[in-house]
């Protein structure tokens, strides 16, 4: 056993030499010399350690390969490893320009400088955060009121907006059948989202009202298709 462990680490050495390239020598792993004498069990052990010693220091020595995955996606932006350090925050990019204003070309409720995070590609992952915010802005109808028009136009913006990027995930991820009906659904809401924004900067309270009924029917809707 002892001679296998040692045959196999002179193999990884020679190896490691011959894909270092002619660089600076590394530490090499410590060889484990099990002893004939020593438990069945022990032996096992002994064994294991070393190779798994090898088999880290091959995977430290060997170089990252980009995929042709990795080079398709954004770069990262600037942080230290706890939060982002890049100002102004960056603006996510859109992929289904479907969902902007024809007239306009983007949405009006679309709040820039706001940290969305990474919650990865999963559809299920950005249907669950859609319908969390829309179960909040569902919540907005007590408040509704040109005292309180302020702070929900302000809050308005934002739940609209992790919506309306959250929508794009879901839309670039979804399958080909599924995509018309959530593109068609998504624009329905953001119609009705810019309607009431701009209900609620006149303060007008009777077109609040209006706007908000019809939104609130689209909310309902947009949580049960991603429950």
């Amino acid at each position: 056993m002892a001679q296998m462990a040692g045959t196999y680490l002179s193999s990884f050495h020679a190896t490691a030499a011959a894909t270092s390239g002619g660089a600076s020598p590394r530490p090499r792993p410590r060889v484990v010399t099990c002893h004939a004498s020593e438990p069945s069990g022990r032996r096992s052990a002994c064994l294991s350690l070393g190779l798994g010693l090898a088999t880290a220091a091959v995977l430290h020595t060997a170089p990252a390969r980009a995929t042709a995955a990795d080079a398709d996606e954004e770069p990262e932006p600037a942080n230290n490893g706890w939060w982002l350090t890049e100002f102004p925050l960056p603006v996510p990019k859109i992929r289904n320009k479907e969902i902007n204003n024809g007239e306009t070309g983007t949405r009006s409720f679309v709040k820039n400088g706001i940290y969305m995070a990474d919650i990865g590609p999963s559809f299920a992952a950005h249907a669950y955060r859609v319908r969390s915010s829309a179960f909040d802005l569902l919540a907005l109808e007590d408040l509704l009121g040109k005292e309180a028009s302020n702070y929900v136009n302000k809050y308005l913006r934002l739940k609209a907006t992790f919506i309306y990027y959250d929508f794009d995930k879901l839309i670039t991820t979804a399958d080909l059948d599924a995509k018309p009906p959530l593109l068609g659904l998504a624009n329905r809401l953001f119609d009705s989202f810019e309607k009431l924004q701009a209900a609620v900067t006149t303060k007008d309270d009777a077109d609040i009202g209006s706007c908000y009924a019809d939104t609130k029917l689209i909310l309902q809707e947009v949580m049960t298709r991603m429950a």
